[in-house]
């Protein structure tokens, strides 16, 4: 697959992830707010929990051979709030007209497009 291609959207999506960080580590009230809908008394730890692990995911998606470990924790994380949103949070949250949402959709599809791209480095897939 073309390497600029590829480039580009982990960065658009390291990007998206990395900019929600500011919210959550911050404790900002729209971030707060969602996070009590899922976790509720839990609402802290599972808020700074994502931003550690978007943290990570993030780094990871640029590590030569670990590629394809960011993809796959990035995958999980923007599945996991896909399902929050359609199951708690709703489509939209806090008036935003399902930016987040969508937001999430984009970056599980990038997360998918870079670990297929990314298979053959993928240790317990080698023949």
């Amino acid at each position: 697959m073309n390497t600029k291609f590829l480039f580009t959207i982990k960065s658009i999506a390291a990007i998206i992830m990395l900019q929600t960080l500011f919210y959550k580590f911050n404790g900002a009230k729209e971030s707060v707010d969602l996070f009590t809908k899922l976790a509720g008394d839990n609402e802290a730890i599972m808020r700074i929990g994502t931003g550690i692990l978007e943290l990570i995911a993030s780094v990871l998606l640029f590590v030569p051979k670990r590629i394809w470990l960011g993809a796959f924790l990035t995958i999980s994380l923007m599945g996991g709030a896909i399902f929050s949103h359609l199951t708690k949070i709703g489509i939209t949250h806090n008036n935003d007209r399902g930016l987040l949402f969508g937001s999430a959709i984009f970056i599980f599809l990038t997360g998918i497009i870079i670990l297929v791209s990314e298979k053959d480095y993928i240790p317990f897939l080698k023949k």
